[in-house]
């Protein structure tokens, strides 16, 4: 094989565009044209239209001082630059000064010797008539960072002079929503007015781009956009200006959405171009049949795993072609990964522990070489550089004995949870109800009020600032001020969860995206009943099915659908976005939606596992493993717990099969945790036959007579150097020479004394020997070998066995060969 060695390359590939910058491209905010009627008109013209109604105020002081005003606002534009007077602001630097812009016509004035005490303060105000008679568009970023911002003589000067209709009707909206605080609705014509001031025409002419405009200007000036930004859009897209082809919500304009090949693989920033190239190339070769959720898994284990790791560990690599001290050190560090642990004192440690699926991620990697080699057969011009030796072996991806592990995990963690799981369902419904009290109870309470519900007084807080839907009360207890309209809705959702999961078994994209229409009845052929059926949608196997609703689910689904629908009694349509894919699905009544930030919106998979988390905190389940909180994860519920419950309750296999969604029986089977019940059962039936051969005498009750004499056997075995273990009602075989006895078990804490027998033995037997006592000599050794057998057995217990070291086995070397040269 031909092995590639291409040098690095010196420039970096670009980076990835971001959702954002991608969105801004298909939705440009409107260009501000080079001239416009009202900017084209000279002086005199412009100067009669400003001092004419509608710009005329009705108080005649403060008229005469926006007539100075605007006579030094044209002076000064008419001293720059330019055509027209667009031309004029922006050759004059204002713009760009942003909130410096004061200082230009300061000095301007000052040089003229026309300054004057309030005059610059008119200037200024005047600046604001003329961009409402639309003579100057001031850029977003201007009006964003010159002070504009809670400038009420920008919103008032447009809607009396430019669309008065337009703002009057976002107003209204903003007026009867409930869920949208005064200043939300303040700050959302504030913004309005800041996008026709900049972009001219009327609220009818806003886009989604010119939206997207302002908010990037004010991340710009102010380090991120201030607060109620969905609600400013989400109000404008409601009114319906925005057009049918703008997302329903700003969220869907920063989620990310499928990226390139190239882009995925752009994420890790390789450094060798050759074989970043080769990388997307077999991206792009794979994407047709493959999902984008495996897509993007398949570029984190070639681009991150795999390559970004060599290239760190070993710089200027270029070549495929692995040396097999670089492959072993590779295939080492990926064995670990590292794991942050937060001790109880809030600081944070950073340990490496095993990774669980190691053979997960060398298995794209062989299969990455495999796929080269076969490819430089079919195309070797494009490929046969690239066919070398595989680093990884068909061995080393063997998944039997990592399935018969996570096979006992999995069973292991089922078999700790499946008892406690009625503790959990019992504390979500209590704590759900504890809540509801607490904030019904809250609810009828006046600010600063003491009211005591479910088992706790608190005190309804006192707000300097209203929020719609919020209801905040003080725990005297803890100090804290608690948020009992969000810890209900938590508390409602995280109960529903765990219901929906366990009655159904579905998965936790599946649960999320229940929708009303779900629920389907059917009318049995033979008996003409009505079964309520819940349609689960296709997921994971493309495969949709239907499970029978329980009483128990029927109440859970029917106190969702009470808590959603509006007052037209339907449940509000929101769209959910796919995080395995990266898109947006289209909106649909969804079950899983809760209000946040004035807009309903769908749950996503984070959520509910923060919420379970919560759930299990308030339960005070301990993990016996290792002391911590017990932790549940939507997948116990939804497959783990369900089916072993339901196979051990009496189900069918082969209808688990049917309701879990699986096409083979052997993975339903594999999720179910095996209890030894059949083995347990059958041994028993054996202890019971076995018993039943012996003579019923032998299992009659003792007297107490017998059972005096067996306790006090065990009394008698007690002996000075240790315990005697020999049977019940057998006696002394060695005459009570226990030293030399093999059932007796010498005592630790005796050791000593076993010592000092010994040594009484040596000096007995030398005296046996000087005196010529040969058959003492005999006896005596003897005992003596019964006591270094005794004192043997006390240190084998009392070391550690030591760890053997056996080595790294390794192949014969080659015989030579006997073939004639």
């Amino acid at each position: 094989m031909v092995t590639a060695v291409i040098q690095r390359p010196d420039v970096a590939p670009p980076a990835a565009p971001t959702a954002r910058e991608a969105m801004r491209a298909r939705f440009p905010p409107r260009p501000v044209p080079d001239g416009w009627p009202a900017t084209l008109q000279p002086r005199d013209t412009a100067w009669e239209r400003l001092t004419r109604p509608p710009f005329v105020l009705e108080d005649a002081k403060r008229q005469q001082r926006r007539v100075r005003g605007l006579a030094l606002l044209l002076d000064w534009l008419a001293a720059q630059p330019g055509q027209t007077w667009q031309e004029r602001w922006l050759a004059s630097g204002a713009d760009r000064a942003g909130a410096g812009w004061r200082q230009l016509p300061a000095a301007w004035l000052h040089d003229l010797g026309l300054h004057r005490e309030g005059r610059q303060a008119e200037l200024s105000a005047a600046l604001t008539v003329a961009i409402c008679a639309d003579l100057v568009r001031p850029s977003p970023g201007w009006l964003v960072s010159a002070g504009a911002r809670g400038n009420g003589a920008l919103v008032r000067g447009l809607a009396r002079t430019r669309d008065g209709e337009g703002f009057g009707r976002l107003q209204a909206l903003c007026d009867h929503d409930p869920g949208v605080s005064a200043a939300a609705g303040r700050q959302t014509v504030h913004r309005t007015a800041l996008i026709v001031a900049a972009k001219g025409g009327t609220v009818g002419s806003v886009t989604a781009g010119d939206v997207l405009e302002l908010l990037d200007a004010e991340a710009g000036a102010r380090a991120g956009s201030s607060g109620n930004t969905t609600v400013f859009y989400r109000l404008l897209h409601q009114m319906g200006i925005l057009g049918g082809q703008a997302p329903a919500r700003l969220r869907e304009f920063r989620t990310p959405g499928q990226l390139s090949p190239e882009e995925l693989i752009g994420r890790y920033a390789l450094q060798c171009g050759p074989v970043r190239d080769l990388l997307v190339d077999y991206l792009r070769e794979r994407q047709a049949a493959l999902d984008y959720a495996s897509l993007k898994n398949l570029s984190h284990f070639l681009g991150r795993c795999f390559w970004q790791d060599l290239e760190r560990h070993h710089p200027g690599i270029a070549s495929l072609h692995l040396p097999a001290e670089v492959a072993a050190a590779w295939k080492q560090r990926l064995r670990t990964r590292p794991q942050t642990v937060t001790a109880s004192t809030g600081e944070k440690t950073v340990s490496y522990v095993p990774r669980v699926n190691y053979r997960q991620c060398l298995t794209p990697v062989r299969a990455f070489y495999l796929d080269l080699a076969q490819w430089a057969v079919e195309d070797p011009a494009r490929f046969a550089p690239w066919a070398v030796p595989c680093p990884v072996s068909g061995e080393e991806i063997s998944q039997r004995k990592f399935q018969r592990h996570r096979k006992a995990r999995m069973d292991a963690r089922t078999r700790e949870r499946l008892p406690v799981l009625p503790v959990l369902v019992r504390t979500t419904a209590e704590r759900r109800k504890a809540a509801e009290a607490s904030l019904a109870a809250a609810r009828q309470a006046r600010p600063g009020e003491t009211f005591t519900a479910a088992g706790q007084t608190l005190t309804r807080s006192i707000l300097t600032k209203t929020a719609p839907a919020r209801i905040w009360a003080d725990d005297p207890g803890t100090g804290k001020r608690r948020d009992l309209g969000l810890e209900e809705d938590h508390a409602f959702w995280a109960w529903a969860a765990v219901e929906v999961l366990r009655l159904t078994g579905c998965r936790a994209e599946e649960l999320l995206e229940i929708t009303h229409h779900s629920l389907v009845q059917y009318r049995l052929p033979t008996t003409g009943e009505l079964v309520p059926l819940l349609q689960i949608a296709p997921s994971k196997t493309d495969t949709e099915r239907l499970l029978l609703v329980s009483p128990e689910l029927a109440d859970v689904l029917s106190a969702i659908i009470r808590r959603l629908r509006g007052p037209a009694g339907m449940v509000p349509l929101v769209p959910l976005y796919d995080r395995h894919e990266c898109v947006w699905l289209a909106p649909s009544p969804l079950l899983f939606q809760r209000s946040y930030r004035a807009e309903n919106r769908a749950i996503s998979d984070y959520t509910i596992r923060n919420m379970l988390n919560a759930a299990l905190a308030h339960t005070g389940l301990i993990d016996p493993a290792d002391g911590l909180p017990l932790h549940y994860t939507p997948h116990d519920f939804r497959r783990h717990l369900f089916i072993t419950d339901a196979i051990l309750g009496g189900l069918p296999p082969h209808i688990a099969q049917v309701i879990a969604g699986h096409r083979d029986i052997n993975v339903t089977m594999g999720y179910k945790a095996v209890y030894p019940e059949e083995a347990i059962q059958a041994h028993l039936a054996f202890l019971a036959r076995r018993r039943a051969l012996r003579p019923s005498e032998e299992y009659r009750a003792p007297t107490d007579q017998e059972w005096q004499e067996f306790l006090g056997h065990f009394e008698l075995r007690k002996v000075a150097t240790g315990i005697c273990g020999r049977a019940f009602s057998t006696p002394c075989i060695h005459e009570h020479a226990c030293l030399k006895c093999p059932m007796h078990w010498p005592d630790p804490a005796q050791r000593p004394r076993i010592a000092e027998i010994r040594a009484n033995l040596i000096a007995r037997i030398a005296e046996a020997g000087r005196e010529g006592w040969l058959g003492e000599v005999e006896g005596l050794q003897f005992s003596l070998a019964g006591a270094d057998d005794k004192l043997a057995q006390i240190d084998r217990r009392s070391q550690a066995p030591a760890a053997v070291t056996l080595g790294m086995p390794g192949f014969p070397a080659a015989a030579p060969s006997k073939e004639p040269s």
